[in-house]
């Protein structure tokens, strides 16, 4: 259980109430119980404010008199909540040691402060740090680096010479350092280009599940610091991701384009290759983007859904536009005053 008062601490925030007050977990405010604490981030669930059990809501101050209990006001109370989820349920780390059926290279470097867990396989030259947990089923192959505090879930690959930096999260499923899509016709045959190059992943990255990261043809693909990809993302060769960006799950980013720092990029967006994307670039989802990006802002492209009737419509004049474009053209020729 912890005070409302230490969770305040935590957070940056100030209590309005019984400072020592205490709360175990945290729920939604419509099924919150009375040692439970709650948070109020997006006004469309004012209406279940007055009526919640919670023993302690997080707000806004704007919202603290309409909490009808405790409260903690703080400036944004969704980062104060994901902060006070953390603080209530810290990651339970495994034992330090080695499993009895892991398998680990007798020159592999693991510091004794590592888990690893039953079932890993490490490969020769592979260097792990203090603090590192490599979860059930994770192969990590030669020459592999892992920093410090870094997590690896569960049946996770790392081939060669891939390095993952310090406090990174990398969930199920994950592969990083595959071969890239590095292919050449000849003479109407396709031929294999080696993929010479690897992965580096920078600090405080979290990787979604299903998620893949193709090693660089030649140059190493580059994950920046603090990154966060959803689940199920394809990255391709030579990919450059800039600090702090975000993307979200069943993207594509096809060889060798460059994506700026503290961009968001929504689900479902395709990004065709050797392209460049500046810094603060926001790509809403579905969006298709053959052209490089060189001033921040947000950008779309796609139709929303509507009644199937009226989208077979809007195909229909979408088809037309060149004949259309066309009759203007010849319009403005012949009605083009006389000087």
């Amino acid at each position: 259980m912890w005070t409302l008062e230490s969770i305040a601490k935590h957070i940056d925030g100030i209590v309005k109430g019984d400072k020592t007050y205490q709360v175990g977990s945290i729920a939604t405010l419509e099924s919150a119980h009375s040692q439970q604490i709650s948070f109020l981030a997006n006004p469309k669930y004012k209406k279940y404010l007055v009526n919640t059990k919670a023993g302690a809501v997080i707000v806004h101050s704007e919202m603290a008199s309409a909490v009808p209990n405790q409260a903690i006001v703080v400036d944004d109370p969704y980062i104060a909540y994901a902060k006070t989820a953390s603080l209530l349920n810290p990651v339970e780390l495994g034992q330090q040691g080695i499993h009895s059926r892991a398998y680990v290279s007798s020159d592999s470097d693991i510091h004794p402060t590592a888990c690893i867990g039953a079932q890993v396989v490490i490969e020769s030259g592979v260097v792990i740090a203090e603090g590192v947990v490599i979860g059930p089923g994770c192969v990590l192959q030669q020459g592999v680096k892992v920093g410090k505090n870094t997590r690896l879930v569960a049946n996770i690959t790392l081939c060669v010479k891939v390095q993952i930096g310090q406090r990174v999260i990398i969930h199920p499923g994950v592969v990083i350092g595959a071969d890239g899509f590095g292919i050449a016709n000849d003479k109407g045959k396709w031929i294999k280009v080696p993929q010479l190059g690897s992965v580096i992943v920078g600090n405080d990255v979290e990787i979604g599940a299903n998620t893949t990261i193709d090693k660089g043809a030649i140059e190493n693909t580059i994950i920046g610091t603090g990154v966060k990809l959803d689940n199920q993302i394809q990255i391709a060769h030579n990919v450059v991701i800039g600090e702090h960006t975000v993307i979200a799950g069943c993207a594509g980013i096809a060889g060798s384009t460059q994506i700026g720092k503290y961009c968001i990029i929504g689900g479902g967006v395709a990004i065709s290759g050797h392209l460049t994307i500046c810094d603060r670039v926001q790509l809403t989802g579905m969006t298709m983007v053959t052209k490089s990006i060189t001033t921040s802002g947000s950008y779309s492209s796609g139709i929303p859904a509507e009644p199937t009737k009226q989208w077979h419509r809007s195909v229909v004049r979408y088809r037309q536009m060149d004949k259309l474009a066309d009759r203007v053209k010849r319009l403005e020729v012949k009605n083009k005053p006389l000087t």
